[in-house]
């Protein structure tokens, strides 16, 4: 069995609600699209990566997405919570080396959440800062439930909290190159997928049109 577990988390793309600061600006119908074409490239950067794979749902299991991994619902009260859950179940199978990301990173790679594991080796965590001042990835070599309790979600302070209390902890980490994850309309089109989405340019194109008038 593979010691690595590749976890990720994902939205049901359910029209109103996903994406839903970025709908503020372009829309349910718009929000809805650019996250179906996010999900599609987590899902397939996801795949290439050699390790299993649990793929935690919020709502409900898709059976035709991820359709030869294990799929499961998430549980707890908080974004916090729902990840320790998914890491101890991780850990309680026997997997030695765990990585969790989202599903909302256009720039997610397979050779990105490689170079977690690899980092993993040597670390007891690694993080993938994202621009907005979260994390897009987060890996463990042993289980640390301090990283989920009592943290900022969705705030700009969020992995500086989590760094301060892991450098306290004395505990090794490995910080991988910064990503920007797409929240916001401006998120959207200062990202590498707007300049080559053609579905992206579309809405924004569109968004721009109803102002004007």
């Amino acid at each position: 069995m593979s010691k690595d577990l590749l976890i990720v988390f994902v939205k049901n793309i359910i029209l109103g609600k996903v994406k839903t600061r970025l709908a503020k600006t372009i829309g349910d119908v718009g929000a809805f699209k650019i996250y179906s074409e996010l999900f599609s490239i987590t899902e397939e950067e996801s795949k290439k990566v050699e390790a299993k794979r649990h793929i935690y749902f919020s709502d409900v299991i898709i059976p035709s997405k991820w359709e030869n991994d294990q799929k499961f619902v998430q549980k707890g009260e908080n974004l916090g919570m729902r990840m320790q859950n998914a890491f101890q179940q991780g850990f309680d199978e026997g997997y030695e080396n765990i990585i969790l990301i989202g599903s909302d990173l256009p720039d997610i790679s397979k050779e990105v959440i490689e170079k977690g594991f690899k980092n993993l080796k040597n670390n007891e965590l690694v993080f993938g800062p994202a621009d907005d001042g979260g994390y897009y990835l987060i890996g463990m070599s042993k289980m640390n439930s301090s990283v989920f309790k009592d943290k900022p979600w969705s705030k700009s302070t969020l992995l500086d909290v989590t760094l301060q209390e892991i450098s306290k902890q004395q505990r090794s980490v490995f910080l991988l190159e910064t990503l920007n994850d797409i929240d916001t309309f401006e998120d959207l089109v200062n990202s590498n997928f707007y300049k080559t989405s053609i579905l992206a340019q579309e809405i924004v194109k569109q968004q721009n049109t109803s102002i004007d008038k």
